[in-house]
């Protein structure tokens, strides 16, 4: 008889739930964030398990790296996707770690794509740097600001990167002042050495392979937009259809419409918000640069807000994408604009 497991994992604990065919409770128990436990409780039974599966919470890099190394069919399941019965009046730890295996059982569960192990690092990489490009421009305003309230003189963006920490210290006549100045200015100084090794780090790794140079080929994406949109799409088979990678990046409405009317909004968040960044970038460095790409941007724009139109160049870029990296080709404006 096979088994089906489900586990509910937690900050310190998870609750593993072993269930059979008839979903009678074969193994059940709560136990530490420990791999070698959880292992040593599955271990009889590994060559029945038909699959185990594991909540997508923020650290399920662990356990479902794991389990898989140990050669277990490992699900991560799509929680947002889950709906239990609504007339349930009392759930637990113990019955959410059921129900997933439960689902699995019945093969209705809704799974979230295990991102390969190697190439996850890396894309977490260039996610730190977007973190740390955050924390720059927050000290560069800040410097930016307190110069104009000291002095009166509005630096722009270009001449604040090129201060030198005595012509820093010359628009502060206090020692306290100074040092408050140089702080933001080392802090700047540092995180851009930083930004620069991760992106050096990042793109050693992109070069690598052809899929990147057909991603330069699209307008207004560059370096860091190809990484980004390389890194966070993965294996372009895992989406069957263009409007399933579409839909990813963010770049398709979610209305909900019946009989010509609108009923409210599914959830906007679905989807990759560092992909979705990405596309709508690319298309705003597009419509500003690509001759033909400004005249369709500005022809939506006659119709619809600065957002919207963005969003539509965004998704018409984002289609182009899908094809260029099934196909490997590069980017073609008269099939993507034409």
């Amino acid at each position: 008889m096979q088994l089906y497991c489900g586990i509910d994992l937690h900050s310190n604990n998870s609750v593993v739930s072993l269930i059979n065919d008839n979903d009678t409770i074969v193994q059940e128990k709560r136990l530490d964030n420990d791999l070698n436990d959880i292992s040593k409780l599955l271990a009889p039974y590994q060559s029945d398990i038909f699959g185990i599966v594991v909540e997508s919470t923020y650290n399920w890099y662990w356990l479902v790296d794991g389990l898989m190394d140990e050669g277990y069919p490992v699900h991560l399941a799509n929680t947002l996707a889950i709906q239990q019965y609504s007339g349930l009046k009392y759930t637990n730890d113990l019955t959410d770690a059921r129900y997933l295996a439960h689902l699995l059982r019945l093969g209705i569960l809704p799974t979230g794509y295990i991102y390969p192990k190697a190439l996850r690092a890396i894309r977490d990489l260039l996610r730190r740097r977007l973190l740390l490009v955050k924390q720059r421009t927050a000290h560069h305003l800040s410097l930016q600001s307190m110069i104009n309230r000291h002095t009166g003189e509005r630096l722009n963006a270009n001449k604040i990167k090129h201060l030198t920490e005595a012509e820093l210290k010359a628009h502060f006549s206090t020692s306290a002042a100074q040092l408050t100045a140089l702080t933001e200015w080392h802090m700047m100084k540092k995180l851009s050495q930083q930004i620069t090794t991760i992106e050096n780090f990042v793109l050693r790794e992109c070069q690598q392979g052809e899929l990147y140079s057909i991603l330069l080929s699209i307008p207004g994406v560059g370096k860091i937009l190809a990484m980004t949109i390389l890194l966070e799409t993965g294996p372009i088979e895992r989406f069957p259809r263009v409007g399933n990678y579409s839909s990813y990046a963010r770049c398709v409405p979610s209305d909900k419409v019946s009989n010509g009317k609108s009923k409210g909004k599914g959830n906007t968040k679905n989807g990759n918000r560092y992909l979705a960044m990405a596309f709508v970038e690319a298309a705003h460095y597009a419509s500003i640069w690509n001759t033909d790409i400004k005249r369709a941007y500005q022809r939506r724009l006659k119709k619809s807000p600065t957002m919207v139109a963005k969003k539509a160049i965004a998704n018409k870029l984002t289609r182009a994408c899908y094809h260029m990296l099934k196909e490997k080709t590069m980017f073609d404006i008269k099939l993507a604009f034409g």
